[in-house]
């Protein structure tokens, strides 16, 4: 028997959150939680129904929200120390307005907020700004920095892209948690298979020659694909299939990221930034071209459509119904598009203009479920389907 489908939304205003009932319909939003903070993710885990959340800037430093009873009330685990906290040790009046105590923060100052998080064999993890990755095994009570990755030999090279060095993606293997796959802006992917202990770059092109050089600087050059990774995930099934959008083209990888193909052909753009993929069927995969990074970050043409393959990447379809075709000028970022394990599944996108859209039929028509929200940085789905619970 199947739960209820729950949108969590991660906006600059706070997390909303999206009830869509056992039916996927009649949505009702709730919120904004979080204080206000700015949340750069939001995620669930379906067997317990805890809800975290992941943001901050420069005003708040860094922290993560925690719900367990489905929004209703929250606690937030502070990381890093923010201007206010400059602002409140050198202002009582201000200190007691905003209940403001002198307590010590685990990583001081060392990143300014959490850009992504991910929940996985009973471990959680972050990825911060600048990037590098935490792990909690206490439900995110406590945290630890991952040293293997903050020591990688290839760190101080690594360059930031517009929205500064962030960690952004994070996926993880369902059948061995030790094996992990990090996207970094703009440094690329990196894959561990021992737990975190070392990790490998992993950006080669499966065919460099066909990859004909670009003047772009995003472009792939060098062997391997352009570094900054907008968005990744891990296609279901056995084979190491993986998918990414970059900056410069959406690529598909059959050998857990060694190597990375092109397939580009028969979309309208290579820019854009999230990347969705079937939860049963590794060959069909949605993403949502822009226009290019330098011209205005909207769809082609101000129409817009999420784009499907059902082969891998051969070849695209667009996916128009329900979605504004006239004077589309939003941005769909890179967090902004997740999706349900229901069949059909449904997928989910939010827009920097503050709506949401749905579809129920895996991409055929589309509903706006929610609208005038603040700018959504990130969309997911927790689905509390009972048949999907551990025993």
């Amino acid at each position: 028997m199947a739960g209820k489908v729950t949108v969590l939304v991660g906006t600059t205003k706070g997390v909303f959150l999206i009830d869509g009932g056992t039916g996927r319909s009649g949505w009702k939003v709730r919120g904004p939680f979080c204080n206000g903070w700015p949340i750069n993710h939001v995620v669930g885990d379906p067997a317990s129904g805890t809800i975290w959340a992941g943001g901050g800037g420069d005003w708040h430093g860094a922290g993560i929200w925690r719900s367990a009873d489905g929004g209703a009330s929250w606690q937030v685990a502070r990381l890093t120390r923010g201007t206010m906290d400059n602002w409140a040790a050198n202002d009582a009046d201000f200190a007691a307005m905003i209940g403001w105590t002198e307590t010590p923060l685990p990583f001081g100052d060392g990143f300014a907020q959490i850009w992504s998080l991910g929940h996985a064999h009973g471990r959680l993890y972050a990825g911060t700004k600048p990037a590098s990755l935490l792990e909690s095994r206490d439900g995110g009570v406590t945290w630890a920095r991952v040293e293997g990755l903050t020591n990688h030999p290839s760190a101080p090279g690594w360059n930031p892209g517009a929205a500064g060095l962030v960690l952004h993606t994070i996926v993880t293997d369902p059948a061995d948690p030790a094996r992990i796959w990090l996207g970094i802006s703009a440094a690329g992917v990196f894959a561990t298979e021992d737990g975190g202990q070392t990790w490998e770059r992993r950006n080669r092109l499966s065919n460099a020659e066909a990859c004909a050089h670009h003047d772009h600087p995003a472009a792939p050059r060098d062997g391997e694909t352009g570094l900054c990774v907008h968005n990744m995930m891990r296609a279901p099934g056995a084979d190491d299939r993986l998918y990414q959008q970059n900056h410069h083209g959406v690529w598909r990888s059959d050998d857990g990221g060694r190597s990375w193909a092109d397939i580009n052909r028969g979309l309208p753009s290579t820019f854009g930034f999230p990347i969705r993929v079937h939860p049963r069927d590794p060959d069909t995969v949605w993403t949502l071209p822009l226009n290019g990074d330098s011209a205005g970050r909207f769809p082609p043409d101000a129409a817009c459509a999420v784009w499907r393959t059902r082969d891998g990447g051969q070849s695209w379809q667009a996916m128009r119904v329900g979605l504004p075709q006239e004077g589309c000028f939003f941005t769909v970022l890179r967090q902004g598009m997740a999706g349900d394990a229901r069949d059909p599944a449904g997928i989910y996108f939010g827009t920097n203009s503050g709506s949401v859209f749905a579809s129920l039929d895996e991409g055929d028509s589309w509903q706006e479920i929610a609208r005038h929200l603040p700018t959504v940085l990130s969309v997911e789905v927790l689905d509390m389907q009972r048949d999907r619970l551990p025993a």
